[in-house]
C-alpha cells in the first residue's frame, strides 16, 4: 500500500503531512510512500531528506495521487484531490467534519474512506494519535511569544540599577492543551499568570503550572462533555462569566484566549468594554479568531490596535512552527495508519475499536462518524 504526500494548497499552511522520521518508521512496516516533490520545503524539509527516509519523490500532485492508496493531509481535500485519487482510495486529514457537512457528503459520495484525526476521541489510548493536542501545544507556546513580541514590557521582574520592574501579568483564558501549554510559557518566562476554565477538573493542573486558577462560582461541574470538551453555558452562565472575565482582564497586560466549543461558533468573553478599560499598551492574542474569536473586537488573520490595546487575530499559529508542528502532527498520523492497517500492508478497519469509529468520517459510500449522528445533513 503506497501513502502519497502532496504539498498543502492553503496558502497559510507550511507543514508537511509526513516528515522524513514518520518516513522511515512507515516504509520500515512495509508501507510504500510518495512524496511530491517540494511538499516539506516550506518546513526546511528538502526532497533529499526524504529520498533518504525511504520515498520515492514524484514530480508534481497528479502523479501522486495516481499512485496513492491512502493520501494524507493537512488542509481539507480539494476537488482536484478527490478527482485524482483512485477509486476506493482512503484520505486522513483535518476534516473539521462538524463545520463541514458539505465535504462530508461530498466525501461519501466519492466511495472513498475519509478519516479525520481532528475527531478522534480523547481517551488513554489515543494519546498518540491527539493532533489536536499536538497542535495546540504549538499554537499556545507561540501565542505567547506574540505576546511578548507586541507588549511594551518586560515579561519577568527585573532588578537593575535603574529601579525594579514589576513582572507581566497574564491572564489565559481556557485551560485545554494550548492554555496549559501558554501558562507553562509564560511562567518560564517570568510572569505573573492567572488562568480561568469553566471546568473545574482543570484546577489542579492551572496550579501545578504554577498559576493562578480563577474560579467562576457556578455549577459547572459537568463544565465538559464526555469526549473532554467544554460545553456551552446558559445565557445566565455566559453573563457570570463575562462580568467576571472583564474583572481580570483589565487587571492585565496580556491576556491568550484559547476557549472554543466544538462545531460551533467560538463563545464571546471578553467585550469591547473590557478592552476599553484595558491599560494602554495591553496585548490580547485571541487563538480562537478562526472561529470568530473570544474577543468581540478581534478581526481574524490581522493584528489591530483598539483603544491602544493590541488584538492578535492571527491565524493557524501552528504553521507558524512548521518543522516540529510537522514532526508531531506526522508522528500522530504514523500511529493512526498503523492501528488502521494490517501485517499485508492493506486497510483492515475494526468499527468495534473505539479510535476507528470517531475518527472515520466516510466509508462504503455513506457517512459512518458516530461524531455526525442526529446532526442534519
Amino acid at each position: 500500500m503506497d501513502v502519497a504526500v502532496t504539498r498543502e494548497w492553503n496558502e497559510l499552511e507550511h507543514r508537511v503531512a509526513l516528515t522524513p522520521d514518520a518516513v522511515a518508521k512507515l516504509v520500515g512496516r512495509g508501507l510504500g510512500v510518495v512524496v511530491e516533490s517540494g511538499a516539506g520545503q516550506a518546513a526546511s524539509l528538502p526532497d533529499e531528506a526524504f529520498a533518504e527516509a525511504g520515498a520515492r519523490v514524484v514530480p508534481d500532485q497528479a502523479t501522486a495521487l495516481a499512485q496513492a492508496d491512502v493520501l494524507v493531509l493537512l488542509s481539507r481535500p480539494t476537488e482536484e484531490h478527490l478527482a485524482g485519487l483512485r477509486d476506493r482510495a482512503a484520505l486522513i486529514g483535518m476534516l473539521q467534519p462538524l463545520v463541514n457537512r458539505e465535504l462530508v457528503d461530498r466525501l461519501a459520495a466519492s466511495g472513498l474512506t475519509a478519516f479525520s484525526l481532528d475527531a478522534v476521541p480523547r481517551i488513554t489510548r489515543s494519546q498518540s494519535l491527539d493532533a489536536l493536542s499536538s497542535q495546540a501545544t504549538v499554537a499556545g507556546y507561540k501565542a505567547v511569544l506574540i505576546a511578548a513580541g507586541q507588549l511594551p514590557k518586560f515579561f519577568p521582574m527585573l532588578m537593575t540599577a535603574a529601579g525594579t520592574i514589576p513582572p507581566a501579568k497574564v491572564l489565559v483564558i481556557g485551560a485545554g492543551v494550548a492554555g496549559l501549554q501558554a501558562i507553562a510559557t509564560a511562567r518560564r518566562l517570568g510572569a505573573v499568570v492567572s488562568a480561568f476554565d469553566t471546568r473545574p477538573v482543570v484546577k489542579e493542573q492551572v496550579e501545578s503550572l504554577g498559576a493562578h486558577f480563577v474560579e467562576l462560582e457556578l455549577d459547572v461541574a459537568e463544565g465538559q462533555d464526555a469526549r473532554g470538551y467544554a460545553r456551552e453555558l446558559s445565557e445566565d452562565q455566559h453573563a457570570q462569566e463575562q462580568a467576571l472575565i472583564e474583572r481580570h482582564v483589565t487587571e492585565s497586560d496580556v491576556v491568550i484566549t484559547t476557549a472554543l466549543v466544538p462545531g460551533r461558533p467560538a463563545p464571546r468573553l471578553i467585550t469591547a468594554a473590557a478592552v476599553a478599560a484595558m491599560r494602554p499598551g495591553s496585548v490580547i492574542v485571541d487563538l480562537a479568531a478562526e472561529t470568530g474569536g473570544n474577543c468581540e473586537l478581534t478581526e481574524p488573520g490581522k493584528i489591530v490596535r483598539r483603544e491602544g490595546v493590541t488584538i492578535v487575530g492571527v491565524l493557524n499559529l501552528a504553521s507558524s512552527m512548521p518543522l516540529h508542528a510537522s514532526q508531531m502532527y506526522a508522528r500522530n498520523l504514523s500511529e493512526l495508519l498503523a492501528l488502521i492497517t494490517g501485517e499485508d500492508g492493506g486497510l483492515h478497519l475494526d468499527f468495534e475499536d473505539e479510535i476507528v469509529a470517531d475518527a472515520c468520517i466516510v466509508h462504503g459510500g455513506r457517512v459512518v462518524s458516530r461524531l455526525l449522528q442526529g446532526t442534519p445533513a
